[in-house]
């Protein structure tokens, strides 16, 4: 549990400690009525606090504002140790990524007083450059979807013939249009982070952080203490270390490329590489996908990776599983050529490449941050070790999303973020919750899941009902898009409990977040079949599913 350095401390920050929050003159709200005993009370009433002349004299002088610095403040009062009075921060913030920024602020609103550095803001991050909203605003999530939207259009030109309509042929896309556009909303994004910081009253301190010690962190030369520190400065795209690695992009890159490549070889299986595929593949780009395992996605359903798979493969993106990377050759004229190891020994090369793009994982951000020196403790990829209530081995330092390397999900960081607020600044340890996490690709078509795999569920449920739906969704009918939807549903055929849902198909993303709810409050399927569906929808298969594709018993198919 992360405490004050004194019973007594800690006792009044506790919710339940009313009785002694009362003996130094505060009344029963405890925290929330702080301003209205403070009032009241006397100095001899609450030991080294008290106010004269509107001034709280618990706190340093240039940290005269009341109910900031609450922590930090009534450890002090409660101990009388000068040096618990030295803190600048209850809790001070490395990254104000989409976590940083929602742990600082909750935090703050509890009555914390918090501050938060992050880098300078710039399109690309580096060991100098960052910006307020990080990886997922800034060179993630949001502009990786912006890009989707833009590709999606090539798609509905072309199907809006199946419905009479007659595009013109010599529509044409602006690349720097887009690229500009993307720039202007994500500018204004970073600005409205930096306001959110301030309305919630963060001290927002632009540098570069580093970890002095378990209380003090250095930004760019000034150094500030802190009672608590919370490392949240995500991670960073890796690539290959293989010859000629240094003519590839990473996905920062390919976000801020001045011009759509003619050719572009994507390496990589994740999300993040089959995202990209598609994003440029529907942009027109000759785009090939080289991965290592026989399907992309690994860590999905295993029917789910092989569906979405066949609906690359008749999208027309062309993809090169058993493939290795072996080398990246620059071509005479400035083109690059991919050369692979295929899985029966012999070499392929993929010619004539604008880009190639490496896909292949992202590392934790802790490189010369000062945690090893402090004492924290790290993984075999960087990430600071963390218990479950998201706190390293050295008590006061905390860390939460990317940089912990559990689920690189911006949700699952925010969440993060608010749990370890309550820990920290209520005194209230709190754990994360990380059952049925949501989570999509936007590829096309698109997958989305909540809950268990059938191949977890196998390991935990020896008795399985599973049901499973793939049509053609209406629009395509007429369309002539050859794709189709896929639906399934895992159910402990015990409990009828629903353990896990996932979709491929358009708009699976919106539809999953609404049956989300469904799997974390842990509906039966009787709940889930006496939902009216709305029709037509693709989404009312998942409460019209009556027959069962297959049963497991005792682990095994029956």
């Amino acid at each position: 549990m992360i405490t004050p350095t004194s019973s007594r401390a800690q006792s009044l920050v506790s919710r339940g400690s009313s009785s002694t929050m009362q003996k130094m003159g505060m009344c029963k709200q405890g925290l929330r009525g702080l301003r209205t005993c403070l009032s009241r009370s006397t100095p001899s009433s609450i030991g080294q606090g008290g106010r004269r002349g509107g001034q709280c004299l618990w706190a340093p002088a240039q940290e005269q504002t009341g109910v900031r610095g609450l922590v930090t403040s009534m450890a002090a009062a409660a101990s009388g140790d000068a040096a618990e009075q030295k803190f600048d921060y209850d809790l001070f913030t490395i990254g104000a990524g989409s976590g940083g920024v929602r742990g600082s602020r909750i935090a703050s609103s509890y009555g914390a007083k918090v501050a938060v550095c992050e880098l300078p803001f710039d399109f690309k991050s580096s060991d100098r450059l960052g910006g307020v909203g990080g990886t997922c605003v800034l060179r993630g999530c949001v502009p990786k979807k912006l890009m989707v939207y833009a590709s999606e259009f090539a798609d509905h030109f072309h199907d809006s013939r199946g419905f009479g309509w007659s595009p013109a042929e010599s529509i044409q896309h602006d690349w720097t249009h887009m690229l500009e556009a993307k720039r202007k909303e994500l500018t204004r994004l970073n600005n409205a982070y930096k306001n959110t910081l301030g309305n919630a009253k963060v001290d927002l301190i632009e540098g570069r952080g580093k970890v002095v010690d378990a209380h003090t962190v250095d930004v760019d030369g000034k150094r500030y203490t802190a009672k608590h520190i919370m490392i949240a400065v995500g991670g960073r795209p890796t690539k290959l270390d293989i010859p000629g690695a240094e003519h590839t992009i990473t996905s920062d890159d390919a976000l801020e490329l001045s011009r759509r490549p003619d050719k572009i070889t994507v390496i990589g299986g994740g999300y993040i590489a089959v995202e990209f595929s598609c994003i440029f593949h529907r942009f027109g780009s000759d785009v090939h996908l080289v991965f290592r395992q026989p399907m992309p996605l690994r860590g999905f359903d295993e029917e789910v990776r092989k569906f979405t798979t066949d609906q690359y493969a008749a999208s027309g993106l062309q993809m090169h599983p058993f493939m290795t990377p072996a080398e990246v050759k620059k071509q005479p004229d400035g083109k690059l050529t991919v050369v692979l190891n295929a899985k029966d020994g012999s070499k392929v090369e993929i010619a004539d490449n604008d880009q190639v793009l490496m896909a292949t994982g992202r590392a934790p951000n802790t490189k010369n941050l000062g945690l090893e020196e402090a004492g924290v403790q790290l993984g075999p990829k960087g990430q600071v070790i963390v218990d479950e209530y998201c706190r390293s081995n050295v008590p006061s330092i905390s860390a939460l999303g990317d940089v912990i390397d559990r689920i690189q999900l911006t949700p699952v960081a925010l969440m993060e973020g608010m749990a370890l607020a309550r820990t920290v600044a209520l005194n209230e340890p709190t754990k994360p919750n990380y059952e049925a996490v949501p989570s999509a690709v936007f590829s096309h078509p698109e997958l989305a899941g909540v809950g268990m795999t059938e191949e977890q569920a196998v390991q935990a449920h020896p008795n399985l009902d599973i049901y499973t739906s793939s049509f053609r969704a209406m629009r395509n009918t007429l369309s002539g898009s050859p794709l189709r939807c896929f639906m399934k549903m895992i159910v402990d055929a015990d409990t009828h409990v629903v353990l896990g849902a996932h979709m491929v198909g358009d708009h699976a993303a919106e539809i999953m977040q609404g049956f989300a709810v469904a799997v974390k409050m842990k509906c039966t399927k009787e709940q889930i079949d006496s939902v009216v569906g709305i029709h037509p929808s693709s989404a009312e298969e998942f409460v019209t599913m009556r027959s069962i594709s297959r049963k497991i018993r005792g682990g095994q198919p029956a």
